[in-house]
């Protein structure tokens, strides 16, 4: 077994295609047909139904999830090794939502990638809850989101604080107003996060301490889908005042203050406690860290 047949079973996996496989890898179909064929003998099973479409067995399945951790495992110990040089490289899998990629990560990537060329950032957007999920069960590196809830198995620092607030289009009638109560929340038409966003569920939490029934005419799964729908003047919305600052400078979004949402929520960086942290990984933390706050919540 090699780990070119690992990668050959990993791409079939997500091509369900021997001819897609090869096309990917660069190799032709009866190679890779061969280096499956080389597996499934060592091995004596039968990993992949060659009927179409191509599916993995059993076997296959079981044999898939043992290949992606000999693979991680392999990527760890390059890690160690290249660490040895004192040189921060490698690879940085990034979690985060799409609200804070967009207000924080140019400013804080620009710096990094300056300062450190031989660390390459991947960025997957996602909401809050996964970003947790996802970095306790490693298949992200690093998750910086709002942090609402203390887990044992997570490492966590403040890096900012950010409130939301109750931003409407320029056209709406409370437009011509600087403050609004929350009694007049009751009659709002509500463009809201979903459901499992951090956002939505400070929403949620507020208007169910407030005793309010919002009239939700619309769901969407980031900031960005929101403040577009609002600028449309099809409802208002409650999201963070960080991601709505280019929007009120431009004049295309009017931002209210209601006092009850005055209520300030740290923002932080979150990896796994015990892990192995490479150094490209430390690097990051040390220099997230050692940021000021102005350095996120600065004017562009």
């Amino acid at each position: 077994m090699n780990m070119n047949q690992l990668e050959t079973l990993i791409t079939i996996s997500q091509t369900m295609s021997f001819r897609k496989a090869g096309e990917l890898l660069n190799l032709t179909q009866p190679a890779v047909s061969a280096q499956i064929k080389s597996l499934e003998d060592e091995f004596k099973t039968v990993l992949i139904d060659r009927n179409q479409p191509v599916t993995l067995t059993d076997s296959g399945r079981v044999f898939l999830e043992h290949a992606h951790l000999i693979l991680r495992t392999v990527e760890e110990l390059k890690q160690k090794l290249a660490d040895l040089d004192h040189k921060p490289q490698g690879n940085i899998n990034l979690g985060t939502t799409t609200s804070i990629a967009v207000q924080i990560l140019p400013r804080v990537l620009s710096y990094f990638q300056n300062q450190y060329p031989l660390i390459k950032t991947t960025i997957h957007s996602m909401p809050t809850s996964q970003i947790l999920s996802n970095v306790e069960n490693g298949t992200i590196d690093i998750g910086i989101g709002y942090l609402f809830d203390r887990n044992p198995s997570l490492e966590t620092s403040i890096l900012y604080y950010d409130a939301f607030e109750l931003v409407v289009s320029p056209k709406h009638p409370l437009a011509a107003r600087t403050h609004a109560t929350v009694e007049s929340l009751h009659d709002l038409p509500f463009i809201m996060l979903s459901p499992e966003t951090a956002g939505r569920r400070f929403v949620d939490q507020l208007f169910k301490k407030l005793n309010i029934q919002p009239q939700i005419v619309m769901e969407l799964s980031s900031s960005e889908e929101v403040k577009r729908m609002v600028e449309l003047n099809l409802g208002v919305a409650i999201i963070s005042k960080l991601s709505i600052a280019n929007e009120v400078r431009l004049g295309t979004l009017k931002m209210i203050h209601v006092n009850e949402l005055e209520i300030s929520h740290p923002v932080g960086v979150i990896y796994k406690s015990g892990r192995y942290l490479s150094s490209a990984i430390k690097q990051f933390l040390s220099d997230l860290k050692g940021m000021p706050e102005t350095n996120f919540i600065g004017s562009e």
